[in-house]
């Protein structure tokens, strides 16, 4: 049975904590971004390596491997997005439909231990890419497909809220 894709816009996380997984935006500052990516890429490779990984908890739920697939594939939209934002004075986001994206690669069916190595290699290199932001750069501004206006900070926020969620997913 088909997830029911998730529509909800996310960006109220930037004004305030999260009540499911307690992520406090405000916490997340130019010199914590890079470190908060790396401490997450060992927990999100022992998610991977548990018995059951690409068991649905529920029809309406992603297994853990279909979050771990998505949370790889976050690291690298991010990253394009950082980089797009870093060199574009007008920087505009295309929508992205995570649940096509799911289907499309097939999710539910991938090999934890790729997933691991490329969740990793993902999230590395997201890793450098924020640590490589120059200061006067924090400020620049991005906007997505549905109007909402980001800053590099503010997009490294929401982007780490979505890691950070997930994992709350998958361990709750």
């Amino acid at each position: 049975m088909p997830i029911v894709p998730d529509e909800k816009d996310w960006t109220w996380v930037l004004s305030r904590p999260c009540p499911e997984c307690s992520f406090d935006a405000s916490t997340a500052t130019p010199a914590t971004v890079p470190g908060s990516i790396e401490s997450m890429l060992p927990r999100w490779r022992a998610v991977l390596r548990r018995p059951g990984v690409a068991q649905r908890p529920n029809d309406d739920t992603w297994s853990a491997l279909e979050y771990a697939c998505h949370v790889r594939d976050v690291f690298a939209l991010f990253d394009q997005r950082l980089n797009l934002m870093l060199e574009s004075d007008d920087a505009r986001f295309d929508n992205w439909d995570q649940d096509a994206t799911a289907e499309e690669k097939d999710y539910a069916n991938s090999d934890p231990s790729v997933v691991g190595a490329e969740l990793a290699a993902e999230g590395h290199q997201a890793a450098e890419s924020f640590a490589r932001v120059r200061e006067e750069d924090w400020g620049r501004r991005g906007l997505r497909s549905n109007g909402s206006e980001f800053t590099v900070l503010t997009l490294a926020q929401y982007f780490l809220h979505d890691v950070v969620h997930h994992l709350h997913d998958v361990n709750g």
